[in-house]
């Protein structure tokens, strides 16, 4: 999509396109607004990140920002790559030199996090080669990072699915609910919400689907997963196909992995009365205006994963050198 396609009255302000052939390096970074301060928004390394879905990201956390009276603007970047493909020094080098690259844009107009394939060892490379800890948020704690085990964004969705459930009049100890994905975000938000009293009957992750309608016991499955690589491995429970996740008989579907994962395709399957966004744009424009037709209840982006960047806030302004 060409930039004048989205352009607006709000943004995007900057879009750069960094190309370094010696490392093999392809990154995209989009400042949407720094109306509210330096534009805040994580990294995302996948094989199919793009302009556009670098902006409409970016918007998001514009929005995202606003709405959580931050003194941040939006932004996002990304790194064209399958970190499934290359090695960990490989890893480590696209991030060492992406952060070196944006020395002009951070952190005065663009302030980093993890995203989707980055977390706080990702954050540490990107500062090291940007040169300074202001440039992104979620750094290890001797970088003075805030501790990943608060998992404030995954928390922040279990609060937004508690407060969804009340406004439709919906008891959390009899909400069924499924989460595609099984993350820092999803693992953080399935906790939260089984200690609440909700019955978690299906996570997913790159591997397939685990599901089970009598409900998926946290610890257990957390255990399988660092030991076996994926969900699917785990003992009482049926094994599906991701795609057969949305149309499982749920009260709450949280989509916690990619973009658009809820689409044109699948929106007319979905049975829950409530969706959370866990995941940046986890709705298509189309998908979400039929389900809302329906009477679905949808939590958007902007405010359901609001957590992560509220913790990022305190990390930049009270623990920064």
């Amino acid at each position: 999509m060409e930039i004048e396609n989205f352009a607006d009255e709000f943004g995007p302000e900057k879009v750069v396109e960094v190309y370094n052939p010696k490392v093999g390096l392809k990154g995209i970074l989009v400042i949407d607004s720094t109306a509210r301060g330096p534009g805040k928004g994580g990294i995302r390394m996948t094989p199919t990140v793009s302009v556009e879905e670098v902006f409409r990201l970016a918007r998001v956390m514009t929005w995202k920002t606003a709405l959580a009276d931050l003194p941040f603007g939006g932004a996002k970047s990304g790194i064209v790559a399958n970190p499934k493909e290359i090695s960990r020094e490989k890893k480590k080098e696209l991030l060492f030199e992406f952060g070196k690259a944006l020395k002009p844009f951070c952190p005065k107009y663009y302030i980093a996090a993890p995203d989707v394939n980055t977390g706080e060892e990702e954050m540490r490379w990107f500062v090291e080669g940007n040169g300074s800890l202001k440039s992104a948020t979620g750094k290890p704690k001797e970088l003075n990072g805030l501790p990943h085990e608060l998992g404030s964004t995954g928390y922040g969705v279990a609060i937004a699915t508690l407060v969804a459930c009340k406004h439709s009049r919906l008891k959390i100890n009899q909400a069924r609910i499924a989460i595609e994905g099984f993350g820092n975000v999803a693992t953080f938000a399935f906790k939260h919400l089984a200690e609440s009293g909700a019955k978690i009957i299906a996570v997913s992750d790159s591997k397939g689907c685990i599901y089970n309608p009598e409900g998926l016991n946290f610890e257990e499955l957390l255990k399988v997963k660092k030991e076996t690589g994926s969900v699917i491995n785990y003992q009482n429970g049926k094994v599906l196909k991701n795609e057969e996740l949305f149309g499982l008989e749920t009260d709450i579907l949280i989509p916690a992995a990619l973009s658009d994962s809820i689409n044109e395709n699948n929106a007319s399957k979905i049975k829950a009365r409530i969706i959370v966004e866990a995941a940046n744009i986890a709705i298509t424009k189309k998908a979400e205006e039929e389900l809302f037709k329906r009477g679905v209840l949808i939590v958007p982006d902007f405010v359901a994963n609001a957590g992560g960047v509220i913790s990022s806030y305190a990390e930049y302004f009270s623990r920064q050198l």
